[in-house]
């Protein structure tokens, strides 16, 4: 019995979005851009030339770029080999659990809450649950910021007075920065825990956990992140395959972003290097039958939101070169996807995500254009392959 594959590269978008413009990202282009970048001799920090990724690219990935925004990717033109495709998001969002949730068969029904841009960002009543869960008198920041920046400005005085470092950004998301040790990381967990109910009724996505530790001027963000997500709305991919019998598993932050529902196991680490090594493990000893749902973070959190163009590009390139290692322990029938939740383009303006259409890659079925398709179609596409119902609206492109 077949199995099956479904790699996030988190923000791996390649522009093209009919409704950018509406989101403020009209011309983002995430793949694109980077490699534009590389070929100009932008992106020469540890890495040097065209970005080279020959075997995403084989399989189609330059196709899908071009398909999706017409846009040129120097060094991604190769004749595709792979199942090969682009596609569009119907959620209004451009945030993770959108991204993820339409992935896996499920458009948000509705519309996100997002904080407004003026200071404070948060109202008195929600402060004050935050302060009730905590047991302070305040809290730091209460506006929009990127994280390495916020605990910057405010990390004396969270070290000094115990109160949480509290912000948000474009997405719809409330986050919460503390020190591991002095304000405690069982502490900030539990406390993004009980806060995540109040905020998930107000339709705020998620209630993200960012612990930290260092002192002021050498400070270091962990690998403790957590994220607290509003749970999907209905079955996804992950439970109809579950709920046939079927063993799935969930690499990285995919537990956190369905609130574990439909994960049979779940398998974590410190960087994507380490979740590679569980992508790796599970293609030589995943059941029969089964569904990996992966995600990779790093591409979005260590270069997207910090405009690391260099860093981005060297990131793409070491998965590109890891992927034939995976390739080689996957059997007949076997069915890899390779896609992206959103864009969250290096060389744009600001620091957050972008409003994009995303690749879609596939090997195990051998050459096959697929167009234009819905992020649904994705979800739908793997239940056929695997031979479970699935539910409307994605249609399989199999």
């Amino acid at each position: 019995m077949a199995r099956a594959f479904l790699v996030v590269l988190d923000s791996v978008g390649c522009g093209g979005a009919p409704d950018a413009a509406e989101f403020g990202d009209d011309g983002a282009n995430t793949l694109a851009h980077i490699a534009q970048a590389c070929a100009a001799g932008h992106a020469d920090k540890g890495r040097s030339g065209l970005l080279q990724m020959p075997n995403l690219d084989a399989l189609g990935l330059g196709a899908a770029i071009g398909l999706a925004s017409g846009a040129d990717a120097p060094g991604l033109g190769a004749a595709p080999v792979g199942l090969w495709g682009a596609a569009t998001e119907v959620s209004r969002g451009k945030d993770t659990p959108s991204g993820h949730w339409e992935l896996a068969g499920v458009p948000v029904p509705w519309d996100w809450t997002y904080f407004p841009t003026t200071e404070p960002a948060f109202s008195a009543d929600l402060v004050a649950e935050v302060c009730r869960l905590a047991g302070t008198t305040g809290i730091l920041g209460n506006c929009h910021a990127s994280g390495v920046p916020i605990i910057e400005a405010h990390c004396e005085a969270h070290l000094r007075t115990g109160w949480p470092i509290c912000y948000t950004s474009a997405d719809s998301v409330f986050q919460i920065a503390a020190h591991e040790e002095a304000f405690g990381l069982d502490r900030l967990l539990t406390l993004c825990a009980d806060l995540a109910p109040t905020l998930h009724a107000m339709r705020v996505g998620r209630v993200i956990a960012r612990p930290f530790t260092g002192g002021c001027g050498d400070f270091k963000r962990t690998a403790n992140r957590r994220d607290y997500a509003i749970a999907p709305p209905a079955d996804t991919l992950l439970d109809w395959v579950l709920g046939q019998g079927r063993a799935t598993h969930a690499i990285g932050k995919i537990g956190d972003i369905f609130s574990m529902r439909g994960i049979g196991k779940l398998h974590k680490g410190k960087s994507d290097a380490d979740l590679f090594e569980h992508l790796l493990r599970l293609g030589e000893e995943a059941e029969t039958g089964s569904l990996t749902f992966a995600n990779f973070v790093e591409f979005d959190s260590l270069y997207g939101h910090p405009r690391d163009v260099a860093g981005y590009a060297r990131a793409l390139e070491r998965f590109d070169a890891a992927v034939p290692r995976f390739l080689a322990t996957l059997g007949p029938g076997d069915l890899v996807i390779f896609t992206a939740d959103h864009g969250n383009d290096p060389t744009f303006r600001g620091t957050e995500h972008t409003r994009e259409r995303v690749p879609v890659i596939g090997y195990g079925l051998g050459a096959r254009p697929i167009g234009l398709c819905s992020f649904a179609d994705v979800g739908a596409s793997i239940a056929a392959h695997l031979g479970v119902p699935s539910h409307p609206p994605g249609v399989s492109f199999l």
